[in-house]
């Protein structure tokens, strides 16, 4: 009998982590074939893996959720920041006013989502999806006249971008590419300086989730692999597999027409979005 139950033990770990590895299979291929931040897959699907599985309390989840996409997204996207300064894309005069305070919000984003309610939570993650997915679904330009503000009003902008990219648990580029776009900065600077400023804003992310959760994770002694809100098996099992995935998303996306494709994976975040706003606004 115990023989059995350990047997089906190790089978529920293993279907886990398959589950993470196909997560981290799939934000790489498409963050190389669409350019967008892994965190806008890895959040929900974690949520929703983890919930399937019962491994943590809801409010809980969303937090090592959170987390754990940050911690991945460190070293996912240090391959393309590098790419994009060995190109010379990298606005370097933005970098050097942003990267502070980006990084900056990113630490205070632990902080602040540790102390807001899984109903806010829940609506501020389908806020965003849907956010994104409206990004992905048109083709806004910005007015002409538009320009980058100055040295005061963009640390605040950056700050700010910090925060909403740690409360989202992304790399920034969904935050970054078009706060800069609006501003008119040309869209493959605006990408190039995202992933510059993405690894930095990563770090300082998982880092505040680390500080914020280490008082539960120290309460919680039953929750294995924790390191604050991080859970490193999963944040492990995406990275690798991500990496694996990402240089061939890379190379599809120079072969086939992408907006076709974005409308699609747009289609999917209105989809993911409307569940979370759902239970954001049914559950407690």
């Amino acid at each position: 009998m115990i023989n059995a139950a350990a047997t089906l033990l190790n089978l529920s770990d293993i279907f886990f982590y398959l589950g993470c590895v196909s997560i981290g299979l799939t934000s790489g291929f498409l963050g190389g074939l669409l350019g967008i931040g892994g965190g806008v897959v890895i959040v929900p699907a974690l949520i929703a893996l983890f919930a399937g599985y019962q491994m943590f309390p809801p409010a809980e989840a969303i937090l090592v959720a959170l987390a754990t996409s940050l911690t991945a997204i460190v070293f996912t996207s240090v391959s393309a920041a590098r790419a994009q300064f060995r190109a010379g894309k990298v606005r370097m005069d933005i970098v050097q006013v942003w990267a502070v305070f980006v990084a900056l919000g990113a630490v205070l984003s632990g902080q602040i989502a540790s102390q807001l309610g899984l109903t806010t939570l829940r609506g501020f993650i389908g806020g965003f999806l849907l956010f994104v997915a409206i990004v992905m679904l048109t083709q806004w330009k910005p007015g002409a006249h538009r320009t980058l503000p100055g040295r005061l009003a963009s640390s605040v902008i950056a700050t700010i971008a910090g925060v909403v990219s740690g409360l989202a648990g992304i790399g920034g580029g969904n935050v970054i590419v078009p706060t800069l776009v609006y501003n008119n900065v040309p869209v493959h600077e605006a990408t190039a300086t995202s992933s510059a400023l993405g690894v930095g804003l990563a770090l300082a992310g998982a880092l505040g989730f680390l500080l914020a959760g280490l008082d539960w994770a120290t309460s919680n002694p039953g929750y294995s692999g924790m390191a604050g809100y991080i859970h490193v098996p999963s944040a492990f099992a995406i990275i690798v597999a991500a990496v694996m995935t990402a240089p061939l998303g890379v190379a599809l996306a120079h072969r086939i027409a992408p907006l076709p494709l974005r409308r699609a994976f747009g289609a999917l975040l209105l989809f993911v979005s409307a569940r979370m706003l759902y239970l954001a606004f049914t559950t407690s």
